[in-house]
């Protein structure tokens, strides 16, 4: 037995107790040898207990780091609820501003219209020119505003459905015919009986771009508009005579507010805009761009769109013998009894005067209440109601359904200034037109021609 055992253990001590001094004093060398090692692997030249504070203050800082943490979430999804909140309020405030900024400017477009189908004398026939040409531009810039708006707020959804690509086209071409010819150009339109699947609106907002661009950057020579089928679809294009675009720059123009050079003139209103919707537009509907240029001798565009099939008609729609005699579309619309509801009197107005001025027979509405006082024992030959009639009253498509109760089979051109997918596709499914506004009359017209000609609209 060493010393240190002798110490700790009474010479009067038993067997048993000595067995258990002994026990003692080795789990004392031990739990020293322990420490010194735990002493030695943690903090150099440190105590025990200075280690166990250190663990301590590294387990707080972690909490401590773990609650900001947890604190920044919460505020990131506050602001996120707050943006999203705010996003949305500025969609509704587009959309209801567009729709109160439309109404007047239908009106005046209708009434202009209506004014150019009126013989006047020369001064003010150039006078109505250049309003018709001012309303046009404001509708322009306001229209691009708000798609721009409804884009970056990712509200704008498509309605994907399946229609003869000349519905598009036909109304493009004479158009832009016109206003080509204004420039000095000649447009020329290769027709088309394909069929596609897509957003008609969307992809009309995309044609017109490039078909605004070709008059706008050609001064002297040809627009050409027409389709090619190829294996993937039908390709849409748009060429022009023009001064071309560089290849440095064919991508700079599909960014907001870039606009190359050119001839532009001080009525030239242009944002920048054009081509950046019509990349996002194009994007969400999954339809190809294409560019091609050569600088000094024109510029292509194109879209490709699938290519779709329309349903089978069961039963399709006869002419009526009284409109669908006769060539043109004066005798389609000569006489033609067209009833309007529209909750803004002065729409009424400006429909009224353009469609008598085409020779249809007009009655205007603000409600159906009062369509009833006024069309006591008539009949229609077709139907034009604004969507929007105002909160107490029915919507136009609860109007129509009404109205075609009493008149089975009546064909229906609802008008609206909601771009809502979900609008266009109900009155798809009930076999109505869809006019967006302002209403172009041209638009209007072709619709009333193919609905009183036995066409679908």
């Amino acid at each position: 037995m060493d010393l240190a055992r002798s110490r700790e253990t009474p010479d009067d001590a038993g067997p048993r107790e000595r067995e258990l001094l002994e026990e003692n004093a080795r789990l004392r060398r031990i739990a020293s040898a322990l420490m010194e090692r735990v002493e030695s692997a943690g903090m150099a030249g440190g105590a025990p207990y200075a280690a166990f504070e250190h663990a301590v203050l590294l387990a707080e800082q972690v909490r401590e780091r773990t609650e900001t943490l947890q604190r920044t979430l919460a505020e990131l999804h506050a602001a996120k609820a707050e943006a999203e909140a705010a996003n949305l309020s500025k969609t509704r405030f587009l959309a209801a501003v567009s729709h109160d900024l439309l109404q007047p400017l239908n009106a005046a477009r209708l009434f202009t219209s209506a004014l150019e189908d009126h013989p006047l004398p020369e001064p003010s026939t150039r006078l109505v020119g250049h309003i018709g040409r001012s309303l046009k531009d404001v509708e322009a810039l306001l229209g691009t505003l708000v798609d721009i708006s409804r884009l970056d707020a990712g509200v704008l959804e498509p309605d994907i459905a399946p229609f003869p690509v000349a519905r598009l086209l036909d109304v493009l071409a004479e158009e832009y015919r016109q206003m080509a010819a204004a420039r000095g150009l000649e447009l020329h339109y290769v027709g088309s009986g394909a069929v596609v699947a897509s957003d008609l609106a969307l992809l009309a907002r995309v044609v017109r771009n490039f078909l605004t661009n070709a008059i706008r950057y050609t001064g002297r020579g040809k627009i050409l508009l027409g389709c090619r089928r190829r294996p993937e679809g039908v390709e849409i294009l748009v060429g022009d005579s023009g001064p071309g675009i560089p290849e440095a720059q064919r991508e700079a123009i599909f960014q907001e507010f870039q606009r190359l050079g050119g001839n532009r003139g001080a009525e030239d209103r242009g944002l920048g805009l054009g081509l950046a919707i019509v990349d996002r537009i194009a994007g969400m509907l999954g339809h190809p761009l294409r560019l091609a240029s050569v600088p000094g001798r024109g510029s292509l565009f194109s879209v490709l769109v699938p290519q779709g099939r329309l349903p089978p008609v069961a039963h399709p729609p006869t002419a009526s013998p009284r409109l669908g005699q006769g060539p043109g579309q004066g005798s389609v619309l000569e006489r033609a009894r067209v009833w309007v509801i529209d909750n803004d009197p002065g729409i009424c107005k400006g429909m009224a005067a353009l469609l008598e001025g085409w020779g249809c027979r007009v009655l205007t509405a603000t409600s159906l209440a009062d369509l009833d006082i006024k069309a006591v024992g008539e009949r229609a030959d077709v139907l034009l109601v604004d969507f929007h009639l105002g909160e107490e009253d029915p919507d136009g498509l609860a109007v129509a359904a009404r109205l075609r109760e009493r008149q089975p089979g009546l064909p229906v051109i609802v008008i609206t200034a909601n771009h809502d997918a979900t609008i266009k596709g109900l009155t798809r499914q009930l076999g109505y037109g869809c006019l967006l506004k302002p209403v172009k009359p041209l638009r209007l017209r072709m619709a009333l021609v193919n609905l009183l000609g036995g066409e679908s609209a």
